[in-house]
């Protein structure tokens, strides 16, 4: 029995919903001034046009991408962070020596961090945002509403979760909002990109319109690459309003700039052989059968006649042949046809490798599940390594593989900062060990709660970033214990570094802002509980540097020094350094040096550090924190 809704109706929402069935044009969304919530409106001069025969004067047309907080998210992606990445060994595999990385948090928060170290760095993203179906955005930006809260606003729950209308989930999941969430991470990614870089995005028919206008507006109308259509599956009960059975997806491709291209999926070059030693190279028997009937196509149907034996093959009646009889001919002058044992069999091509036009193929169709599989392959992929069910709806690894093997080679980076169960870095793994490559990936993964009661949750998992990185270890040791390419690194580790606050006192940020009574416990900029591996990572990200650098640590003049690449960094973050320690360093000529700005034994040795490095190391880059 469905309740009474125990309010009065929006009227002027319903009558707004009227003129929108009118004149779906005229309608759009804004931000209510009073409430801040995102409500129906009337674009009153486009009504204007509408009733009238003739041109009616109003603001200046333009061509753009407009919605309530697009100017807000444009702040949040030009906002700096006073935040860091916290390294997490006991989390990690292979801390010291992999290439790959997971960081752990949001992913906004973490693209900024990347932003120096990986500038211009990355040549293939490819993420499986939210489709923006009704279910929370679990990020905290300042624009976003969570569901629970806007449905108690709204008056669509009460306050103990009884839904009060019909369709809440669509009622207040608005485009603006959505949009607003992904334009500035689409903005920061842009920037990690090589000039030659793609960025790939999952999206359903939902966004699919509001997602190119935004990415082109970003990465530019002349760098989209266009759009994959992938059948997601082979059944189709779903259905909408309007009772089509929706079974695809998009994927949405765009370059930085004019140098960036797909470089379509190789030619399955093993079945081409030479059983028979022609010269002429490897060869593959290609069917000559056509697709049209003798009424669309009467030219394709014809005798093709062995001038050997003189045996005839007749065409199929509905589908003919795929040649004109000129090129059969060719073929047949050229050795090129593969005659059959049997009068009712039918002749086959010769197809040589050496004769392709192009060693790869593309196309905009994904429907061969061969090639990239449904989503229940990519559910079982999931279930297979974990022996339960405990992710919903991951991508298939290959289908993410075939695009690792479009747009990327040997060395590249891969980054997915919506890692979800980490399929990006499973498929990444996979091609690696199929060809040779020694491509690395980077995934980001916020700390989403697993759902109470839920199998991942049953088995220990907390977060859906713990299930990522557990799955990363499985692919990785399922993979080592098959059959590898011998080119291939085997580097299947990853370094967890997770976003936190920044390791430094308010002080250091805003001393403005500290009153004279807090100064006695700002002595010491560093906040409490701060590691020295921490301070070595705010480090390298403030600096730039590639945050899977080797690391070294050695003990000098008594004290703990890291050195990152050799002699690329030298860092030392403990408190009694001595002019001994500082003469040492500067001995080893490092690129960069760091000490900690509190920890000489005394003002002297702090005032003398510079004057040493500009004797014994003057290219020296010297710093404290």
């Amino acid at each position: 029995m469905d309740k009474m809704k125990m309010h009065s109706p929006d009227l002027s929402q319903d009558n707004i919903a009227k003129i929108r069935d009118l004149f779906p044009g005229c309608v759009t969304e804004a931000r209510d001034e009073v409430t801040g919530q995102l409500r129906l409106a009337v674009d009153f001069d486009q009504l204007r046009q509408e009733l009238s025969d003739r041109l009616v004067e109003g603001s200046q047309e333009r061509y753009r991408l407009e919605w309530p907080g697009k100017r807000e998210a444009l702040i949040v992606s030009n906002a700096p962070v006073a935040k860091t990445l916290r390294p997490v060994e006991g989390e990690s595999l292979d801390f010291g020596k992999t290439k790959n990385l997971f960081v752990e948090g949001d992913n906004l928060d973490a693209l900024k961090l990347l932003q120096l170290g990986y500038l211009g760095a990355i040549k293939l993203i490819y993420i499986d945002p939210p489709y923006n179906t009704g279910n929370d955005f679990v990020y905290e930006d300042s624009f976003s509403q969570g569901s629970r809260e806007y449905l108690l606003d709204s008056m669509q729950e009460d306050d103990v979760g009884n839904k009060l209308v019909a369709n809440a989930s669509a009622n207040g999941r608005f485009h603006s909002d959505w949009l607003s969430f992904m334009f500035p991470r689409l903005r920061v990614a842009r920037n990690l990109l090589k000039e030659d870089g793609v960025i790939l995005i999952s999206i359903d028919d939902n966004e699919v319109h509001n997602l190119i206008a935004a990415a082109t507006e970003i990465f530019g109308r002349d760098n989209f690459l266009g759009s994959f259509v992938w059948r997601r599956r082979q059944t189709s009960d779903n259905r909408n309003y309007s009772r089509l059975s929706v079974d695809h997806e998009y994927v949405v491709a765009f370059g930085k700039s004019s140098a960036s291209q797909l470089n379509g999926r190789g030619i399955d070059k093993g079945k081409y052989k030479t059983p028979d030693n022609d010269p002429r190279g490897p060869w593959t028997s290609e069917n000559l059968t056509g697709l049209a009937t003798a009424s669309q196509r009467p030219n394709l149907h014809f005798d093709i006649v062995n001038p050997e034996t003189g045996i005839s093959y007749p065409p199929s009646p509905a589908r003919g042949w795929a040649k004109s009889r000129e090129t059969i001919a060719q073929l047949i002058a050229e050795n090129r046809i593969l005659w059959p044992k049997s009068p009712a069999g039918r002749p086959r091509e010769k197809k040589f490798l050496d004769n392709l036009k192009s060693q790869v193929t593309g196309f905009s169709s994904w429907l061969d599940s061969d090639i990239t599989g449904f989503n229940y392959n990519g559910t079982r992929e999931v279930t297979d390594l974990f022996g339960a069910k405990i992710f919903d709806f991951p991508k298939p690894v290959q289908f993410i593989a075939s695009f690792i093997e479009q747009a990327t080679s040997d060395e590249d980076i891969i980054l997915d900062f919506f890692a979800g169960s980490a399929s990006t870095a499973h498929a990444a793994l996979k091609q690696c060990s199929e060809d040779g490559s020694n491509r690395s990936f980077i995934m980001v993964q916020i700390a989403e709660p697993t759902k109470d009661g839920s199998e991942a949750a049953q088995l220990g998992y907390s977060t859906i970033a713990d299930i990522a990185k557990e799955r990363i270890r499985r692919a990785g040791n399922n993979l080592l214990d098959g059959d590898c390419h011998p080119d291939w690194n085997r580097d299947v580790g990853f370094r967890v570094l997770k976003v936190d606050t920044s390791n430094m006192q308010d002080v250091y940020y805003r001393p403005d802002q500290i009153d004279q009574k807090d100064l006695l416990a700002s002595v010491d900029n560093i906040k409490p509980g701060r590691s020295a591996e921490d301070l070595l990572f705010q480090v390298l990200v403030d600096w730039g540097v590639d945050l899977t650098l080797p690391i070294q640590r050695e003990t000098v003049q008594g004290k703990t020094v890291f050195f990152v690449d050799g002699n690329a960094l030298a860092a030392c973050f403990e408190t009694g350094v001595t002019e001994e320690l500082v003469k040492e360093l500067a001995g080893r000529e490092p690129l960069r040096v760091v000490f900690r700005d509190n920890g000489f034994v005394s003002d002297a040795v702090k005032i003398n550090v510079e004057q040493v490095f500009r004797q014994v190391s003057p290219g020296t880059d010297v710093k404290s924190i």
